[in-house]
């Protein structure tokens, strides 16, 4: 995967190809989701957090170029953790949707950690989004930095961003995220299957989760 090191700077077909091309479409109508087809795991496996037979199964697919998803998992995503999924209440499983290639490599990255540090990953790449995002510096060292927090060493940091498995991978996942059911922002969610879209506040899902578990 040939990137620009420095600012990630796309043409429009490169940007079409990483959507799937369908950036700037028109939303289709969408079937009511099986569910079924929704908890199928992608090509790289599932990423997921909490008891497997918990009553909430709670989709999240997010972008790390993403504002509103670092807002999220910075301010809300810790009372849910702690409130739902470690009480087994929730089954929190996170997807990819990589907007643009600084994502697609962040993700990346992450997903080169292994299961077990990668959601320590993405805590901190979003916690620190503004710095590797800042367009003054090279994007590529910025992530190296976080990386080799994860034991990372240049050449397994290099290795990782040049594996287009992994790529394709995680482009599997926003492709059908896309397609399949109709995603075009982040965060959005699917709780037991309903589609919430947009950072809420805890309140919400609150309501949603006492909604299902009584």
């Amino acid at each position: 995967m040939e990137l620009d090191r420095r600012n990630f700077t796309f043409g429009a077909a490169a940007a079409a190809a990483l959507s799937g091309g369908i950036a700037g479409a028109s939303r289709p109508a969408f079937a009511a989701l099986d569910e079924d087809e929704l908890m199928q795991a992608g090509p790289l496996g599932e990423m997921a957090l909490g008891a497997e037979d918990a009553p909430v199964r709670m989709i999240e697919y997010a972008s790390m170029t993403c504002p509103h998803c670092a807002a999220f998992h910075i301010m809300t995503w810790p009372a849910i953790k702690e409130k739902y999924v470690e009480t087994g209440v929730v089954r929190f499983i996170f997807r990819e949707f990589p907007f643009d290639d600084a994502a697609l490599v962040a993700f990346m990255v992450a997903r080169c950690a292994g299961d077990k540090k990668y959601f320590g990953m993405v805590d901190v790449l979003f916690e620190q989004q503004q710095v590797w995002l800042d367009r003054s510096r090279n994007i590529l060292d910025e992530l190296f930095k976080i990386a080799r927090l994860a034991g990372f060493s240049q050449d397994s940091f290099q290795e990782c961003i040049r594996n287009e498995d992994i790529a394709r991978g995680v482009r599997a996942v926003k492709d059908r995220a896309s397609l399949e059911f109709g995603v075009r922002s982040t965060p959005t969610f699917f709780i037991n299957g309903e589609r919430v879209e947009g950072n809420l506040p805890i309140a919400k899902f609150d309501e949603i989760i006492g909604n299902i578990v009584g």
